[in-house]
């Protein structure tokens, strides 16, 4: 039961932490699960970025709750999903209140405009951590390359790129084997 609850504070410190939405929280994570709880490994963590990428919800939401699963089976799973999403459910509450009444001040719109910089470099941080575990040979390097000029030149949903990208791999790297 003590494993449950702390996958639920856990997330909940990360959900109020992170503004930005899901991605923004991806450096959290890699901090709290990897460097600091050891609930996932580096590679683990960012194969759960990518399934969590391309099934239906948050990103960050689907990450806690592979986390929380393989951590502590089902009821982790929930309880990790439930800490995400708590305290942003609390503070949507009450902010959706006072944001009607304030937003139109300058301060205001100039708060969020700086808030939507930072988690622009926070996300790049994240993606950054991610590319240098993830391109590790010229086989990682052609899939980055391609998926990045196909991100960036066509409108595909991001779950075609990841089972392109898996199917990839494998014939890549089988096609490295047999050459070897």
């Amino acid at each position: 039961m003590k494993e449950i609850w702390e996958l639920f504070w856990t997330f909940a410190k990360m959900g109020v932490m992170t503004f930005g939405g899901g991605m923004a929280m991806l450096p959290i994570l890699q901090r709290e699960v990897v460097e600091n709880k050891h609930w996932a490994t580096e590679e683990e963590l960012a194969d759960y970025y990518a399934i969590g990428q391309c099934t239906p919800g948050i990103i960050a939401v689907n990450t806690a709750t592979f986390i929380g699963q393989k951590y502590s089976g089902m009821a982790g799973g929930i309880m990790a999903t439930l800490g995400v999403v708590f305290p942003s459910l609390v503070i949507i509450s009450i902010l959706a209140g006072l944001i009607t009444n304030f937003s139109h001040l300058g301060w205001v719109q100039n708060a969020f405009a700086g808030i939507q910089v930072c988690v622009c470099v926070l996300i790049l941080n994240a993606v950054l951590k991610l590319l240098k575990k993830s391109v590790v040979d010229k086989r990682t390097a052609v899939i980055f390359l391609v998926v990045l000029a196909g991100s960036v030149f066509l409108k595909l949903s991001p779950v075609w790129f990841v089972v392109l990208s898996a199917l990839a791999g494998i014939i890549l790297k089988n096609w490295e084997a047999r050459g070897t």
